[in-house]
């Protein structure tokens, strides 16, 4: 489990962010730590550890479906990690119009509220 655990490390600081990824680490205690680890270890490690798929797909993946399910602050999340995986606005615009297509247009419009944000502060729009 422990190098599932430094994989995952390693894969969720890379996608987003040493300096986001510490602050969650360093905010957890002893009630939310075991699901810090274990997710770390499960999603980042087993899941993102898997080079089958790489990065970018995967967070291109992980943006439908997230969106899909309508979890917008891990949207937000995976917006930033997705853009330092190489996925570039037109990528994202056409993601969402997947969203719309398939979930609707007003978990659409949520998507690019959010994606609009997230792109404006990065200097991307």
């Amino acid at each position: 489990m422990d190098n599932q655990f430094d994989t995952g490390l390693a894969q969720r600081k890379a996608t987003l962010g040493a300096e986001y990824v510490e602050k969650n680490l360093a905010a957890a205690d002893d009630f939310t730590r075991p699901f810090q680890e274990a997710m770390t270890a499960w999603c980042w490690g087993f899941g993102w550890g898997d080079e089958t798929i790489d990065v970018k797909t995967r967070s291109m993946m992980n943006l439908s479906m997230i969106g899909a399910l309508g979890k917008m602050s891990e949207w937000e999340i995976h917006v930033n990690g997705a853009i330092n995986n190489g996925v570039s606005v037109e990528e994202i615009r056409a993601i969402i119009h997947v969203i719309s297509i398939y979930c609707g247009v007003p978990q659409g419009v949520e998507c690019f509220r959010v994606a609009r944000r997230v792109l404006e502060e990065r200097g991307l729009l």
